[in-house]
């Protein structure tokens, strides 16, 4: 069994990205440097549920397994990185916002940048990538309500299956963000696995439902990148993103009990 294994998120990959997601983007020429590094170090992409499978005793991963995953279904997945996941042969994974897909379930004004249509996610899914579910209006899940939890898993996952003719058993939080009771609504919704944040490399001991991945973004240099698929100084290149995560973790706790107790007045 392998310990552990680098999951990496993308967003966009554009030269030319909309400020607000600039961050969590990268250019077409950064993202085929990046693949170069994998193919040349001898890593063997894998979809998310193709890990958690091996890890819940299938058939052993490949040598130096990684995850390529793509969050929200922004249109440079398809324009930009889907070219050069075919020259490599390589698997990844596309965790679509089914609210922000261009047709007929979008909401207007909603997606941040230019997004798939279903059309290019018909041709994604031809060309072997998987297509995970990442709700339908990318909500912070974790501050909701029980019944809007629910219908946020629920609808993306029917949507998905409508569209592509093949159910969604992978399932990412949008924002990396979960508590107990949103992962048991995925799992009750019949996702398999989900994917977190936590700028960490994936282990087993994580559980299927909260893998965690590491961030490429704009700022990602190829040296970085290197030591991040290799497991080398993760902890201090995510170092200053931890810290505030686990600040942000004791604000967002604090909501969802002041939340919880106004919900009970109301009923009382």
């Amino acid at each position: 069994m392998t310990d552990s294994v680098p999951i990496l998120m993308y967003h966009a990959v554009t030269d030319a990205p909309a400020a607000v997601i600039r961050a969590l983007s990268v250019t077409p020429a950064a993202f085929a440097g990046q693949m170069d590094v994998l193919s040349e170090r001898g890593f063997t992409p894998v979809t998310t549920a193709r890990l958690a499978e091996a890890w819940r005793g299938g058939r052993a991963l490949p040598r130096r397994p990684v995850l390529i995953t793509f969050d929200d279904g922004y249109r440079g997945v398809h324009r930009h990185a889907l070219p050069v996941l075919r020259h490599h042969g390589f698997r990844a994974g596309v965790f679509v916002t089914t609210g922000w897909l261009r047709g007929r379930h979008e909401i207007r004004g909603a997606a941040l940048d230019t997004m798939l249509d279903w059309d290019e996610v018909s041709e994604l899914v031809a060309a072997g990538i998987e297509i995970g579910a990442h709700s339908h209006t990318h909500p912070q899940l974790d501050q909701l309500a029980d019944d809007r939890v629910s219908y946020e898993v629920k609808r993306c996952k029917e949507i998905i299956a409508d569209r592509t003719g093949c159910s969604p058993t992978s399932f990412a939080y949008p924002y990396g963000y979960s508590d107990r009771r949103v992962r048991r609504a995925v799992r009750g919704a019949g996702f398999t696995q989900s994917l977190a944040v936590g700028n960490a490399l994936a282990d087993p001991s994580q559980g299927p439902f909260a893998l965690r991945r590491m961030t490429v973004g704009w700022g990602t240099g190829l040296e970085e990148f290197t030591r991040l698929v290799e497991g080398r100084s993760v902890g201090r290149a995510f170092a200053v993103d931890r810290t505030l995560t686990k600040g942000y973790a004791l604000v967002r706790g604090t909501r969802r009990i002041a939340r919880r107790a106004v919900e009970a007045g109301v009923r009382a």
